[in-house]
């Protein structure tokens, strides 16, 4: 949600830039701008739309030249998508620039005082109240632009990372972040500013991760000063050398990040168990859990916070902890979490779920379940982000970068890693058996090479896929272990496509559902040979009698469901407990192929943002 890239240095910072906004562009936005300063004129251009447009119509109205700049791109809050109110944002005189992700939420009573002052204001945002109360502290408490800002933020209420400059000082730009990610990338008498490592992984593998309540003062032949917000203390940066490649962040010849995504499933899932999983040795090693395998065996509970298809996640989560390694579990949106007074204690581990690592709310929850003396382990995929950071314990997934703002390689990697969890509790509270845990390692294995297979029904999927490509409405189905990829499977068809689809248990249907089904209403039905096959056979006979269109996800050479569907997409055999990371695949090529013949912006749907860091 909004992207922040800036430049200090001797190279020209407009390509920087901007290629850095368009690797920001998974993120989504609705408005995109950028700021040069050759250090005697500041150049501004900003647009409704596209970084393209952007990119368009700066070629074409202002100079490129300029070593210091800055560029963002803007998810509206405060103030509609349109030119003005896209960033940077100047100040009165002219004198400071800011780009800005976040909101500040006492902007409106800030905004009254320095009308008073005499400020004129041209746009409706937030950020154009930032950067004047910043010139206001400037010129009022006589101090250099750091000093401003840290005086600045101090009196505002909510959550920012902003990257400011001065036309007086063109060798300098200030950084802060508080809720919101923000790296600095460090080279040779150079510095990059992002959200996020992308925009400058060719040019540096060092990077600084800025912690909440922190800010940068960064000066060209300078080494970069971190202070605290609050209180002035001295920060000391922690270089971290990226992970990152640039390979990694580029579509490799598929047409979507989406569909390059959904294909390193296999590689993703390899590599997310890559050194835990000793098939061999018949151990699952995460040093997270080997260190806290107490909280674990002790806990009263297991409560999982997530949101969006990191919940989904969890969901299944809830079946595998609770059916292998016998630990209750409760799963919470994090966005509702701490709204409702949960009831929390130190006998409860927190598990909380982001690709990100930035969820504003998953943070909170955290947060909250900190402060009431629960135990904490994060399951994220981005390594130094703020999740990783806040929580006690942890596992990443190691899936590599996730372009795409529909996830798909997340789902199936949080999975894996809850699985091996949920596996190491189970062997350790003896719910299992040495020969029965070996089947299960063995069996986890060989998950990617079924992935794979999986993977091989993307030409049928295609042909389903343009036969419902016009459907208004859509139902999944799915029991047991297959009812949150029901609910996956849904999200992944509504965000891409724009067609309104509901995943429900299948048991449920009767209890309302069924009302919908006529000859017009396709429905998906997961019908693996695994857990409650019967029970979903007459699920399946109750749509057909109501002339549904099914179309059902089966196990390899089901042939019973094979007579009852319009269309059957099989999937390899496994266990009941990792049937969700084969079913999924096809939902993910399904939804994928109809937004692609709607003509549907697949990698960036509209009114989406990849990591959701405001409430």
């Amino acid at each position: 949600m909004c992207g922040i890239v800036g430049y200090i240095g001797y190279r020209e910072a407009y390509p920087i830039i901007m290629k850095g906004l368009q690797r920001l562009e998974y993120r989504g936005y609705d408005s995109a701008g950028i700021a040069l300063y050759d250090g005697n004129q500041i150049y501004l251009s900003k647009t409704k739309g596209k970084v393209e447009d952007l990119k368009n119509k700066s070629e074409s109205q202002i100079p490129l030249n300029g070593s210091l700049g800055i560029g963002h791109t803007r998810w509206a809050t405060h103030g509609v998508p349109n030119d003005v109110n896209s960033h940077p944002h100047y100040s009165n005189s002219g004198d400071l620039v800011i780009i800005h992700n976040g909101i500040i939420e006492n902007y409106e009573s800030i905004k009254t005082e320095l009308i008073k002052r005499g400020y004129v204001f041209e746009s409706d945002t937030d950020t154009e109240v930032l950067v004047n109360l910043i010139e206001e502290v400037k010129k009022k408490e006589n101090v250099l632009l750091g000093h401003a800002v840290q005086i600045a933020l101090n009196q505002v209420v909510g959550a920012y990372a902003i990257a400011v400059f001065d036309k007086q000082k063109p060798d300098e730009i200030v950084v802060a972040k508080l809720g919101s990610p923000l790296a600095i990338g460090i080279g040779d008498k150079e510095f990059f500013i992002a959200s996020d490592a992308s925009p400058f992984i060719e040019f540096t593998n060092n990077a600084v991760y800025l912690e909440d309540e922190e800010m940068a003062i960064i000066r060209l032949g300078k080494e970069i000063k971190l202070r605290k917000i609050k209180d002035d203390a001295i920060a000391y940066p922690m270089i971290q050398e990226l992970q990152l490649n640039l390979e990694e962040i580029e579509k490799g010849g598929y047409d979507h990040f989406m569909l390059k995504e959904i294909y390193e499933q296999p590689r993703a899932i390899k590599d997310t168990y890559r050194g835990r999983l000793l098939v061999d040795q018949g151990l699952i090693k995460m040093s997270g859990i080997d260190q806290n395998l107490e909280k674990f065996m002790n806990a009263q509970r297991i409560i999982i916070v997530a949101c969006g298809t990191s919940w989904h996640a969890g969901l299944v989560a809830e079946y595998i902890f609770e059916d292998l390694a016998r630990i209750p579990v409760e799963v919470e949106y994090a966005s509702e979490f701490r709204y409702r007074n949960p009831v929390i204690t130190s006998k409860d581990v927190v598990i909380a779920i982001s690709q990100s690592g930035e969820t504003a709310d998953t943070l909170a929850a955290i947060k909250l379940a900190k402060e009431r003396g629960a135990f904490v382990f994060g399951v994220c995929n981005v390594v130094g982000s703020s999740i990783a950071r806040e929580t006690n314990a942890g596992a990443y997934t190691h899936a590599g970068p996730e372009i795409g703002v529909a996830s798909t390689k997340a789902f199936t990697t949080q999975i894996t890693i809850l699985t091996l969890i949920a596996l190491k509790l189970a062997k350790a509270k003896g719910e299992f058996s040495e020969s029965r845990f070996h089947e299960y390692l063995t069996e986890l294995e060989n998950i990617p090479a079924k992935v794979s297979k999986a993977l091989e029904a993307n030409p049928l999927v295609e042909i389903i896929a343009d036969v419902y490509k016009d459907s208004e409405n859509c139902l999944y189905l799915g029991r047991g272990y297959n009812f949150p990829v029901a609910l996956e499977g849904a999200l992944k068809l509504k965000e891409i496509s724009y067609i309104h689809a509901e995943g429900y248990p299948a048991a449920e249907m009767k209890h309302g559902p069924i009302a919908l089904i006529d000859e017009h209403m396709p429905v998906i039905v997961i019908a693996t040979k695994k857990g409650h096959y019967e029970k979903v056979v007459s699920n399946i006979q109750e749509i057909k009698t109501r002339k549904g269109k099914i179309i059902a996800i089966v196990t390899e050479g089901d042939d019973q469901v094979r007579d009852l569907a319009d269309h059957v997409i099989e999937v390899p055999e496994t266990f009941e407990s990792l049937t969700p990371l084969l079913t999924t695949i096809p939902l993910q090529l399904l939804s994928y192929h109809i937004a692609v013949m709607r003509g549907c912006n697949v990698d960036q749907p509209r009114n989406l943002a990849k990591s959701v860091t405001v409430e």
